[in-house]
């Protein structure tokens, strides 16, 4: 599982001209979901998330969690994230979860989030998204479940 995590000061996601999702302060998560994932790994992922310290406290430090700024989530779908572009000049995707797999991953992923006590909008999975987001610092991490939880 790739997420790559934006903190923003407000974020929305739009499909056929209507708002599917939208947020203030917090995080907007581009969320892909290879083969090997399931719901534990998907679970891990909300907890890294839940407890990430990247939010600035009074003296200006990363020091704070989502919940400390009382932020919200807004997770899309994204299986570029797993794009090979090492042969040719089209990117592969055979590293991304078949549809059936990756809905029900993104499903227990946002749900785990909010199992957590964060409210979590989403993007409609598939679809042509067009999202709107400022990038607050900026702050972009990667996070990645095979170096996060296998050790690599």
């Amino acid at each position: 599982m790739r997420v790559l995590l934006q903190r923003v000061s407000h974020a929305s996601c739009t499909v056929d001209g209507r708002i599917t999702g939208a947020i203030q302060k917090g995080y907007m998560l581009l969320v892909g979901i290879t083969h090997e994932d399931n719901e534990t790994i998907v679970k891990q992922m909300a907890e890294k998330i839940y407890y990430l310290r990247i939010n600035d406290d009074e003296n200006g430090k990363m020091n704070l969690s989502i919940t400390d700024v009382k932020g919200d989530i807004l997770s899309i779908s994204q299986f570029t994230l797993y794009a090979d572009c090492v042969k040719g000049r089209r990117p592969g995707f055979e590293k991304s979860a078949q549809k059936d797999k990756a809905l029900f991953l993104y499903h227990a992923f946002n749900d785990a989030l909010r199992d957590l006590g964060l409210h979590c909008e989403e993007g409609i999975f598939g679809a042509d998204m067009k999202i709107d987001l400022c990038n607050d610092g900026p702050i972009t991490i990667m996070l990645d479940s095979e170096e996060l939880f296998h050790g690599k």
